[in-house]
């Protein structure tokens, strides 16, 4: 089944929910949905699933327009953030319910309910209630639901979110490998960019209910077109530096200069904004084209095994990504090393000039 959203578009007492989103999703594709809160992921969703209908554009499955068609008449099944299980109903009669309210013969409900709670690894728990199983087990159980039913559309509202890091780690694998032999769709909404680009697939950014670029996960990553999905795609988000190109130099805000390198050699002069990842910039030299920087710690964020650091000198601010734990005092002066070759460019009204990788550049 294909899915086609063609120029959808809600608007609820005057506030935008969605505004003029065309998408296209492929038999047995798995799409995220990347966005912050209030981004209109779960709207998006909703009209996907004909949970609402779009006051503008049209909604197509298999080429067949469905926007006036209601959930109920839709093969379509949705996963939500919490445990959305019948308290009062064993894991198995859980997962059957969609099967019986299609009558299905017991028969074909008996084989399709354990083959479903085999594949997700429940099947020892068939005969326990919800309340009896741990947060990954009872979210094991409401996909299974979603599943059971052969949905052509499967729709995941941020399924994982409340789940700890190691089950959310083995969910997420299991969800790979479980639609890698499968061919309907799979849609998952998530805020996080690092959970996007575990899943893979392609990757849809919103933003105040825009799309604002689509594509497979890692050109998006890679390729971000504007300086908002380069944001909004990176955690924590891209470090940009106003800075300028003139003949063979670079500088940034007017003070920190540099030589140009190979890449940034095709662009021409003017006016540009730089990013750099967090997680590119280091705090030992290790590229034949590191800019060292002499900067004052702000704060140092230590999350687990990394380290999120935040800089700044009498210009900019930085924020640096670092494996293991990094402790620092406030106002503490450190250098640190970023390779000129991974910046990002972009134009003053932030579109794309270059990515790191890209050798074909435009010239402003």
């Amino acid at each position: 089944m294909s899915l086609v959203l063609e120029h959808v578009s809600r608007t609820v007492d005057t506030q935008v929910f969605i505004a003029e989103a065309s998408l296209r999703f492929e038999p047995g594709s798995f799409n995220v949905l990347l966005g912050r809160t209030l981004s209109g992921k779960t709207s998006l969703m909703r009209l996907m699933a004909g949970l609402d209908r779009p006051d503008h554009g049209r909604v197509l499955m298999n080429g067949e327009d469905v926007t006036g068609r209601p959930v109920r008449q839709r093969n379509v099944s949705m996963v939500y953030q919490q445990f959305i299980n019948y308290p009062t109903m064993s894991v198995f009669e859980n997962i059957a319910s969609p099967l019986r309210q299609a009558r299905v013969a017991e028969e074909e409900v008996q084989r399709k309910v354990r083959e479903t709670a085999k594949m997700l690894r429940i099947e020892p728990f068939l005969a326990r209630y919800p309340l009896e199983l741990s947060g990954g087990q009872q979210q094991r159980t409401a996909m299974a639901r979603a599943l059971v039913k052969d949905a052509e559309l499967i729709l995941f509202d941020e399924p994982l979110v409340n789940l700890d890091y190691k089950l959310r780690e083995e969910l997420r694998q299991e969800m790979r490998e479980l639609f890698a032999a499968r061919h309907c769709i799979a849609v998952y909404a998530t805020t996080e960019p690092n959970e996007a680009l575990a899943l893979g697939g392609t990757t849809t950014i919103l933003h105040e209910g825009r799309v604002v670029q689509s594509g497979p996960t890692p050109q998006v990553y890679h390729q971000p077109r504007t300086v908002l999905a380069a944001e909004l795609f990176s955690e924590p988000p891209i470090n940009l530096m106003p800075g300028r190109i003139a003949g063979n130099e670079v500088s940034f805000a007017g003070a920190v200069h540099f030589a140009m390198n190979a890449d940034l050699r095709r662009i021409g002069d003017g006016d540009y904004r730089f990013g750099v990842r967090p997680s590119h910039i280091s705090l030992v030299p290790s590229n034949d084209d590191d800019l060292e920087l002499a900067v004052q710690v702000q704060v140092a964020e230590i999350s687990g095994s990394e380290t999120f650091l935040h800089v700044r000198n009498e210009h900019f601010s930085l924020i640096l990504h670092l494996p293991g734990v990094h402790e620092y005092g406030v106002d503490a002066p450190i250098r640190i090393y970023i390779p000129t070759h991974k910046l990002f460019v972009f134009d003053p009204a932030g579109q794309l000039i270059q990515a790191p990788g890209i050798r074909e550049a435009r010239v402003a």
